[in-house]
């Protein structure tokens, strides 16, 4: 992959929305009742759960924003990297996570060195052309036996999709159905492939969401998770 800085665009374009991102995000989820902060903890809890013992390892979030989940990645995980096209939005994420280190450029982020790759809610920003040749790349980035873990929103819930539509900085995202980002993990030659759908109460139904862990086979969740293996 030459290094396009893995432009879904291009860094300008990210720039100019870094500074106003939290409150065109806070705008766009109003439905759920939560903040953007909930869904970095969400995610965070999620990769707690799945790799409890392998909090040693080092981690990389692959197109990290402005930082809201890097930054609570650094107290749960031993060595934090983080990844963005955008110097903005890097600018940003160093302030929330200062002990976390971070690249603006691919080709500077050191092959077979992390033991979990994170992308969050990335792909859909990514032209689906570009999809495979960019999950291949974070995947060569991974220790044998590391884990390349993909959240993604979920297309068939008319929410997020709701969600989607009224983002300004969604305006050209391209929704991945979960069978197509298991594919995406597949074609880079990873293993045990999995999914789970995540997400589905908003705050009003709180009470509700220990249910959740039940319904990870349904279709229904507003996100969901995808990862795989990298042999070795």
């Amino acid at each position: 992959m030459k290094d396009r800085s893995f432009d879904p665009a291009n860094e300008a374009e990210f720039d100019a929305v870094a500074d106003g991102y939290e409150a065109m995000h806070q705008k766009s989820i109003a439905a759920s009742g939560e903040d953007p902060a909930y869904f970095a903890r969400y995610k965070r809890d999620v990769l707690v759960r799945l790799f409890g013992a392998a909090q040693g390892q080092p981690v990389l979030d692959f197109g990290c924003g402005i930082g809201n989940l890097t930054s609570l990645l650094s107290p749960a995980f031993r060595e934090v990297h983080g990844y963005d096209p955008s110097s903005r939005s890097v600018a940003h994420a160093r302030e929330r996570a200062p002990g976390a280190r971070f690249y603006e450029r691919v080709d500077d982020i050191p092959k077979s060195t992390f033991g979990i790759a994170v992308l969050a809610n990335v792909l859909h920003h990514v032209p689906p052309a570009d999809r495979r040749e960019l999950v291949a790349e974070v995947a060569a980035r991974l220790l044998p036996g590391g884990h390349l873990v993909v959240f993604e929103h979920n297309p068939l819930n008319p929410l997020t999709r709701k969600a989607v539509a009224d983002c300004a900085f969604d305006k050209d995202a391209v929704l991945l159905r979960s069978s197509e980002t298991r594919g995406l993990l597949r074609g880079a030659g990873l293993e045990g492939v999995r999914r789970e759908y995540i997400v589905f109460f908003p705050k009003a139904l709180a009470a509700l969401r220990g249910l959740e862990p039940r319904l990870a086979a349904l279709p229904l969740g507003a996100q969901y998770v995808a990862l795989g293996r990298k042999s070795g």
